[in-house]
This record gives structure tokens, sequence and C-alpha cells, in this order.
């Protein structure tokens, strides 16, 4: 027996014998970067870890799953982990090596694997003038981003990116190897489109792309001292603002960290950053109104579609965080004055963004022929969050999240964008009544056992 064969448990070895993929468990030395999620302040403890290499080790993994009574938690990079809780009686699949990006540029589609994450895809589709209605951060995983909602900086115009897709391959808990369509199996195919990816687990994705090379793009940044003006003056302009443009505005402390560039190192900001998918000199005039307001800086320009990731500056890597999301319905005056009353320039906020995305447009419509998630409702999507440095700013952080959701409450939607919970939150806060019910009768039909688990389940 090989000193391999001895380190893994033996309630595994059965499991370790018939992978072409990697088992790894408590005995392993890298068993903490294996379990390691996204955000460093969720501490994953999963019975065991499984980084398949394929569709045939997934099947492999879910049915010994099913015989174990065990769950299964598909994870590509782990942005979402916080909602899952305790995984005690659950393996993570880690689909990291699940690659490939496939570019059919004359349908205008990409095929991607499960592990893959959004600069890869921007990156691919640069060459033939295309853009993906990706994540606003370049190491978001496509997975389960798509399987939320995905909201993107062209969503406005082009709608969510759920809706974009045309084919899902999957694994069911049955273990059989399935490619999904809206011809071949439309009831899974409507789940997978916005239903959170717990009727089955995904390892690749076909979706449609689009003829934008470039891009409209960038942030405008104001002192912190003139949030109060520059909220009221963005929420009057997004009023009847065209579709062609996504855009948000955030309240951002930014730490001193020693990589950022002096303008920013250790500065606080009341920032409007997001896309205009017009010509130059249209999408200049579209934001003429809050130029007007004079920022102290100015990044807007024309981008290549393939750097919106970097427009909104979110960490390269993964960090400690906390936070937070809801949406919200409207935001009067009497809301910008609540929600500065917490996270003000006179507040003394620890928290690192509060971000209000503008929704609407394509993405405040239901899709023709959606999924489960068709749209999102309300005005704004807001995620407010904060970097833990010292475990000592758990209660801290906790409370100033909570306090934003609070001075927002008046005007908080029904639903919540799955993707910015990073809570436990019940099922009907993503879902209406009558999709929900459709979802499980689904789950029931793929998935009776419950084998497989995600972020935000539906029970």
């Amino acid at each position: 027996m090989s000193l391999i064969e001895t380190a893994v448990p033996e309630r595994f070895r059965d499991l370790a014998d018939r992978l072409t993929g990697r088992l790894v468990t408590t005995a392993d030395p890298d068993w903490d970067a294996e379990r390691q999620a996204w955000n460093l302040a969720v501490d994953q403890h999963p019975e065991a870890v499984v980084v398949p290499v394929d569709a045939s080790d997934i099947a492999i993994v879910v049915g010994f799953a099913r015989d174990n009574g065990l769950r299964v938690v598909p994870q590509s990079t782990g942005h979402l982990a916080a909602p899952l809780g305790d995984l005690s009686g659950t393996v993570l699949l880690h689909t990291s090596r699940l690659g490939g990006v496939e570019v059919d540029p004359a349908a205008e589609t990409v095929r991607v694997g499960a592990g893959v994450v959004w600069g890869e895809v921007t990156s691919a589709l640069e060459p033939y003038g295309l853009a993906a209605l990706a994540g606003s951060s370049p190491d978001v995983g496509v997975a389960g981003y798509l399987l939320g909602a995905g909201f993107s900086w062209m969503a406005r115009k082009r709608g969510l990116g759920c809706s974009a897709v045309t084919a899902f391959d999957v694994v069911t808990a049955d273990g059989r190897q399935r490619h999904v369509t809206a011809e071949t199996e439309p009831d899974l195919f409507w789940a997978l489109r916005g239903g959170g990816g717990t009727t089955a687990i995904v390892t690749a994705f076909t979706f449609r792309v689009f003829p934008v090379a470039t891009v409209y793009a960038g942030m405008l940044l104001f002192p912190l001292a003139r949030a109060g003006k520059v909220l009221r003056a963005y929420e009057e302009w997004t009023r009847d603002l065209t579709e062609d443009a996504t855009t948000c505005v955030r309240l951002l402390r930014i730490p001193p960290l020693p990589d950022l560039p002096d303008f920013l190192r250790g500065q606080s900001f009341v920032g409007v950053d997001g896309a205009i998918d017009l010509p130059e000199a249209e999408a200049a005039a579209v934001l003429e109104p809050l130029r007007a307001l004079e920022p102290a800086i100015d990044t807007f320009g024309v981008l290549p579609a393939s750097q919106l990731g970097l427009v909104h500056m979110d960490p390269p890597q993964p960090v400690p965080a906390l936070g937070d999301g809801m949406i919200i319905d409207d935001l009067p005056e009497t809301a910008i004055d609540a929600l500065l009353g917490v996270v003000g320039p006179e507040s003394g906020s620890a928290l690192l963004a509060v971000d209000l995305r503008h929704l609407g447009g394509a993405a405040g419509r239901p899709a023709e022929g959606g999924g489960a998630v068709d749209h999102l409702p309300g005005r704004f999507v807001v995620y407010a969050v904060g970097l833990l440095a010292d475990p000592a700013l758990v209660p801290v952080l906790t409370a100033e999240v909570a306090a934003v959701r609070t001075a927002l409450a008046p005007w908080t939607s029904e639903r919540d964008y799955s993707n910015f919970r990073e809570v436990a939150a019940a099922p009907g806060r993503f879902w209406d009544d009558a999709t929900l019910e459709r979802l499980r009768a689904i789950k029931q039909a793929y998935d009776p056992e419950r084998t497989i688990r995600t972020a935000h389940d539906l029970d």
C-alpha cells in the first residue's frame, strides 16, 4: 500500500480509487488551501474536497454521495460561500479544473467550462470584437454568476446574463451526463437560468455574446464630503436615463494598502462608475450632467470591452470580507438622507463600499423565453461590504451592514438578487410563489434525495 493510499481515510478510499481527478481530505497537507473560499473570512469544513477533471468524475462523486448519505456542493471560485453555512455531511466539488473557452465568432456564441472565470472569457472574445454579459470583476466565476442571474455592465441594454445562455452541459443527481437546451430538456433549462444550480451540476455553459469591441466606460470620483450632492444628482440623472447606460453610485473608504496608487490609497470618495454603450460623443453627452459636478478624478473614456472588469476596482485576489445586499424600489430624498446617516461622510463608517447599481431597462423587463429569473425588479441593487482585516471587526461590520439594510428598509423590494445576498435567506426572497413551486417540482424530478446543495437552496 502506497503512502498516498494510506493517507486516504477508509470511508473515501473507494472514491479516491475511481477518480481521475483528486480527492483531498484533512490528511492532505494542502487541505486548507483546497477548502478555501474566495472570501477568506468563510471557513469551510466539508467532509472532503474533490477536484474533478471532467464530467465523469462528477458523476462518480454524485453517485458516491448518494450511496453514502452525503450531499454535494459545486463551487468554482467560492465567491458566494458564506450562505452555505455548515458543510458537515458534504463533499465540496471544486470545479476549477473544468476549463476551456471555445468561441464561435460566426454564431456569436461561446462555450466555457464551469471552472472558468470572466477574465478568461473576455480575453478570448477580444480578438473577435465580441463581448459577454460578464461580471464586474474578472475573477468572478462564470458558473455561479450565470446560475444566479448575472447583472453586467450591459444589463440595462441587453438583459441578464442567464437569459443569454443557450445550453448547459450537466450531471444530474442520478449520475447522468446531459446536454440541456430549450428543446432537449425544457424544464431543467428553465430552472438553471436563475434557479441557482440546485437542480443539476453544470460542467459547461454555452451563451450568446455580442458584437461590442469598445465601450465608453470608467469612473467619476468626488470627495466623500460631497456625497449628498452627488447622490441626489445621480438619482435625478437615472430617472430618464437611456438603457445604453448601466452605472453604479458608490460610497468608498479605501484602506491604505501598499499596492494601491497614491490617488486612491487611504482616500474616501463618492463615485459613479459603469458603462455607456454608445459612440463616444453620444456617451459623453449622456454623462455630461454628472461631469458638470466637477469630479476630482475622471477616468471615463473609450475602453476595449475586455477591460470592463477593471472599471469597478474589485479586489483582484481573495480577501476576507463581510457584506450583504438588497434591492430597493426607489431612492427618494428621505432614503438618501437615511443612507447618509449610516455611511455618509460624518458617520465614521468602517465599511469599504456601499454600491447602488442602477436597475431597469432590459434587466427590469421579463426576457422572452426567459428562465426562473428573467428580470430583476426594483430601481437599484445595493451591496454593502467591509474588509475583515481582523476577526475582532466581525461584530462591527455585521452591525454596519445591518444598519444599511435597516436604513433602506422602507424602500426594500420583495425580491433580492441572489448573487449579492451573503447570508442565508428564505427562498421566497429570490423567487415568487409560482416560480418556487415549479423549481421545487423540477428539483424533485431530478434530485429527489436532495443530493445537490447550493448557496441559496429551495427548501
